[in-house]
């Protein structure tokens, strides 16, 4: 018996470990938000993010938009989030669009803290992406946000810096534009 344990786990030692998934630290003229990406579930959309992460063009970019229960007046489906895009200097030098990864075919869900990729249609996502702060069904597939229904595609969720998140939220807006924007100073991969 002892022996068939020792053999399981030295069995086991030669296993590979499972990749840990990949984290991003957003430095932000308000502090770090660290984010952990879901590339199992939403190979394509992280895929897009780390691209341009990699290409640093998160650099001088800015959390641009808070939309806050108070400030979405128009809209019977309220929601809360953060947004943020690229240096506006690289605004014009991004990557192609990429087809939206549904929550109902990755599973992940619009949950507190949740990164998801800002859109306007279907497949038309590129560099912006937001932050929900609490629970938002309504921005799943099916939610009745978008009217198309489609919901926008979840990659992952912050696991460091939920408080610099609201912090961003409650900054001055002038109705959902942040005045002025967040700066985020530098977005980089952290260490596996």
């Amino acid at each position: 018996m002892l022996k068939a344990s020792i053999a399981a786990l030295a069995c086991l030692a030669l296993l590979p470990l499972a990749a840990q998934p990949p984290r991003v630290a957003l430095d932000t003229e308000l502090g770090r938000i660290v984010v952990e990406l879901d590339p199992q579930h939403a190979p394509i959309t992280t895929a897009n993010f780390l691209k341009y992460v990699d290409a640093r063009h998160y650099d001088g970019g800015v959390f641009h938009r808070t939309v806050k229960l108070d400030n979405q007046p128009q809209s019977p489906i309220k929601i809360e989030v953060i947004q943020a895009g690229v240096n506006p200097a690289k605004e014009n030098t991004g990557f192609p669009r990429i087809p939206l990864e549904r929550t109902s075919s990755t599973g992940l869900k619009h949950l507190n803290g949740t990164i998801s990729m800002a859109r306007d249609g279907a497949d038309t996502a590129t560099s912006d992406f937001f932050i929900c702060i609490n629970d938002q069904p309504q921005l799943d597939f099916g939610g009745k946000r978008n009217p198309d229904g489609q919901g926008f595609a979840a990659f992952g969720h912050v696991t460091e810096g939920l408080d610099v998140v609201k912090k961003i939220q409650q900054a001055p807006a002038q109705a959902q534009a942040l005045r002025p924007p967040v700066k985020i100073l530098k977005a980089r991969r952290l260490p596996k």
